[in-house]
């Protein structure tokens, strides 16, 4: 632990303000969600509004103690936090409270808690130290599948939860392998899956598999008899034809009911106005209404009738929009891309491997975030369900992004003392 003189000594106070701007913005949108004639005041606690005020209030003490308390305790004890994580994750499928369809949380009491919301910076953390301990500079192919192993297994787990929205976030740590010399061919790869497994929902099979044979013909006869680039066309010909075929399993018999119908209504192959498809319905209105200055704090008509479903935690960014309008959510959005720049921006400047790695986790995961919850909100991407950090109700969510930030800042407040 360091002199209290020096606690506050290298802290990056941007980035901190940026952090308050955030929440408190978050818990006037979330007052403004479920204000009504009779709830006239801010502080009652037995309201989500006011339960996000003690949440704001315990993250900031969350906050000081992380930074108050040396960062070689968090470099020293990251593989005990990920055995801990991991065992949590675990014992939350067998002892876990279902809600909203996820088994993912556990409930103590009136306190309830959500591993996968720590599950996040841990992992930050083992990967991490990690990367830290390889000295060659070139990573060999068991470190790579040593590192995809410590980001797999909390994957697998949350997936076990079905909690595929808190699962996807992990893959936001291929941005930050790729920063530190992960093949680009790897995203490439990730992104022609994305595309043919949309494509094979949209195109009968014979006409996307005509297509590819077309275009692989086209690429033989380009390669000028290369023999080994024409069995490399061959064999991706082979897999991808191979995949189209296996989307309808993987699309009717791996994914859950409501995945497969937010899937279909973001693709315009189902409507349903009044069913999977209302959210999204509802919270385009409440965006749309908002117009270029929006309808005033508190005078949102959407959000004050209810017209949009989990509005101060998923569709919190409806409130944004409604209310505040184009140039409001302009502001906000600004203000965010603002502390993602600022972390990576905090990120290069480290000296420590460790350091450096982990914040860029940090901005990778909240970008990850920021992109899907807005994107979901205006149809860009199914509705899977995860908060927008910061701004969202949710104490486990509150706490666990005020962690997975305040370590970085303590780290990057030492950057002058660690060199590996």
């Amino acid at each position: 632990m360091r002199k209290a003189k020096n606690i506050f000594a290298n802290i990056d106070y941007i980035s901190i303000l940026l952090y308050y701007l955030l929440i408190i913005f978050g818990a006037l949108n979330i007052f403004a969600s479920q204000y009504n004639e009779d709830s006239n005041t801010f502080f009652d606690f037995s309201k989500r509004y006011g339960k996000q005020i003690i949440f704001m209030i315990i993250a900031s003490f969350f906050a000081l103690i992380i930074l108050i308390i040396d960062w070689k305790f968090y470099y020293s004890l990251s593989y005990i936090f990920y055995i801990i994580g991991i065992m949590l994750l675990i014992g939350v499928l067998f002892l876990g409270n279902k809600v909203g369809g996820a088994t993912s949380w556990f409930n103590i009491g009136s306190f309830k808690f959500q591993p996968s919301e720590i599950a996040k910076f841990i992992t930050a953390l083992a990967v991490a130290k990690y990367y830290n301990g390889i000295h060659n500079k070139k990573i060999s192919i068991y470190q790579k599948i040593k590192v995809y192993a410590f980001i797999g297994l909390p994957f697998i787990l949350i997936i076990l939860q079905n909690d595929l929205g808190t699962a996807i976030v992990f893959s936001s740590f291929l941005l930050v392998l790729y920063r530190e010399g992960l093949s680009g061919n790897i995203l490439i790869l990730g992104l022609i899956i994305i595309t043919l497994f949309i494509c094979s929902l949209l195109i009968e099979n014979i006409i996307l598999i005509s297509i590819l044979v077309t275009i692989s013909l086209i690429f033989i006869l380009l390669s000028k008899k290369n023999k080994k680039e024409i069995i490399i066309i061959i064999f991706l010909l082979i897999s991808a034809v191979g995949f189209i075929h296996s989307v309808n399993y993987i699309f009717n018999n791996i994914l859950s009911d409501h995945h497969r119908q937010r899937i279909n209504i973001l693709l315009g192959k189902e409507i349903d106005p009044y069913g999977a498809g209302y959210n999204l319905i509802q919270s385009k209105i409440a965006i749309g209404s908002g117009g270029t200055f929006g309808k005033g704090f508190l005078n949102g008509t959407q959000t004050r009738f209810d017209f949009v479903p989990e509005q101060s935690t998923d569709f919190i960014f409806c409130t944004i929009g409604e209310e505040w309008g184009f140039m409001g959510s302009f502001i906000f959005c600004i203000m965010y891309v603002s502390l993602l720049l600022r972390i990576l921006f905090l990120s290069e400047r480290q000296r420590s491997n460790f350091s450096r790695i982990y914040g860029y986790s940090v901005a990778s995961i909240l970008f990850i975030h920021f992109f899907i919850n807005i994107g979901m909100t205006i149809g860009l991407v199914p509705v899977i369900g995860i908060p927008l950090p910061f701004i969202s109700y949710g104490g486990s969510s509150l706490i666990g992004f005020t962690i997975l930030l305040f370590i970085f800042l303590n780290l990057d407040s030492y950057r002058l003392q660690i060199l590996r």
